[in-house]
């Protein structure tokens, strides 16, 4: 995930609903994960870069904040998370009315708009947006659609999502493998995985457990997105500022035109979702 270096690896703010629940439940922690160790050697997976496919946004970094960010989710009551709920709950009402005008699966803004939810209720002033999820989410996997992949209603994709070897080729950061081979099937090296494209060794610190299954799974979108939006909210920042907002992003991927294309497709989603 983070510090790659690479247009592989690794996004304002929306009006979700001003949801009129009463409990809020998180649960953080590694556990048990879906595996992907294949015969000590990941899946071959189709070279495909999503990011080319987005057009940076004309914008400075650290000038500006996508649209909408400091907008949120109302914090009284405090809002229930309900990541891959079944019913007409409102979280899913919300997402399937907006996939259409965005083009983000509603599973995927199921997961984005929960982790803004968790998030936004337990660190505040942090003013994470689900649009700079979604922004992300598109420029790592295509909301989880990698190499053809479609996301499941579990919130898991058809076939794991496993990037590049991060074995220091051109344009690639060298990493050595941090888990055995355990999340990406690769013992030699290790490459990120899931729909937010985590790198292992991030994985293990940031797992988190949104679904509430039981388990930290970087390839569950769930758990990936509210992982990536704590991730983000690290030391402190205030993704509400510009300053904060570009620094979050720039630890996800210390690249320029990565932060401008996040930046676009956030600010983009979050105007979509205001109309």
């Amino acid at each position: 995930m983070a510090d790659t270096n690479t247009p592989v690896t690794r996004r304002g703010a929306g009006i979700l609903v001003r949801l009129l629940v009463v409990v809020l439940v998180m649960v953080v922690g590694v556990g048990v994960v879906w595996l992907v160790r294949v015969a000590a050697t990941p899946q071959a997976m189709p070279v495909e870069i999503p990011a080319l496919e987005v057009q940076a946004a004309p914008v400075e970094p650290g000038s500006v904040v996508p649209a909408g960010t400091d907008a949120g989710v109302a914090q009284q009551p405090p809002p229930r998370p309900q990541a891959g709920a079944g019913g007409a709950d409102v979280l899913r009402t919300w997402a399937e009315k907006l996939a259409g005008p965005t083009g983000v699966p509603a599973r995927a803004l199921m997961a984005y708009g929960n982790a803004e939810l968790v998030v936004r209720s337990t660190t505040p002033k942090c003013r994470l947006s689900w649009a700079t999820l979604a922004g992300i989410g598109r420029i790592e996997s295509n909301h989880g659609r990698y190499g053809g992949a479609t996301l499941g209603e579990d919130g898991r994709p058809s076939k794991p999502i496993i990037g590049v070897p991060l074995d220091g080729s051109p344009g690639v950061k060298a990493i050595s493998d941090t888990d055995g081979g355990m999340f990406d099937g690769d013992n030699q090296v290790d490459r990120a995985v899931g729909p937010m494209q985590f790198i292992p060794s991030t994985w293990k610190r940031w797992a988190s457990d949104a679904n509430l299954d039981g388990r930290g799974d970087p390839q569950q979108i769930d758990d990936a997105a509210l992982a990536a939006g704590r991730y983000l909210c690290a030391n402190g920042r205030d993704l509400g500022s510009a300053a904060g907002w570009w620094a979050g992003v720039f630890s996800y991927n210390n690249s320029v035109p990565y932060g401008q294309k996040v930046f676009g497709l956030a600010d983009g989603y979050a105007r979509t979702a205001a109309q």
